[in-house]
């Protein structure tokens, strides 16, 4: 069940593929470094994380990749590239933990969310493990069970 933004958050994107797809064992907040185009076709929700990891480079900076914002229909010629890399805002000491945690254990970084905060555009990515089939089929199983169980809950209610 996916989780009400909160007080003065607007969400822009999801990645629902992300929970199916993955373990997701830590999330962080990080801010993303945006052009002006890209920040007006974010604010209208033409942002798509289906595909968006992060990784850390030799600089000791952290990129998202794959994340595709949509050119600003009103944008001139320079508008930007879509699916460009884009540089993640995060502290030093959280960069290293997430690439020590990235290189021994065979986990990936992945963006969760797109949201508004406080009027900066913020990214959620987390620490994730990739899920075998069985534990998608298990999800999912999990998933109906608990969907049958809150529509009797309303049933039985309605009586």
């Amino acid at each position: 069940m996916a989780k009400k933004p909160k007080e003065g958050e607007k969400v822009l994107a999801t990645n629902r593929a992300a929970s199916h797809e993955f373990h997701l064992l830590q999330r962080l907040e990080a801010g993303i470094v945006l052009t002006g185009t890209e920040v007006k076709s974010a604010r209208l929700g033409s942002v798509n994380l289906k595909d968006a990891y992060a990784r850390v480079n030799k600089a000791g900076e952290i990129f998202l990749h794959n994340a595709h914002f949509s050119p600003y229909e009103q944008g001139n010629r320079q508008n930007h590239e879509p699916r460009r890399p884009r540089k993640l805002l995060l502290h030093a000491r959280e960069i290293r933990k997430l690439e020590k945690a990235t290189v021994s254990s065979g986990t990936t970084i992945v963006a969760t969310k797109l949201y508004l905060k406080k009027g900066r555009i913020k990214v959620e990515i987390a620490l994730a493990k990739g899920k075998k089939l069985y534990d998608k089929r298990e999800s999912s199983r999990k998933r109906e069970m608990d969907q049958e169980m809150a529509r009797a809950k309303v049933s039985r209610y309605e009586r």
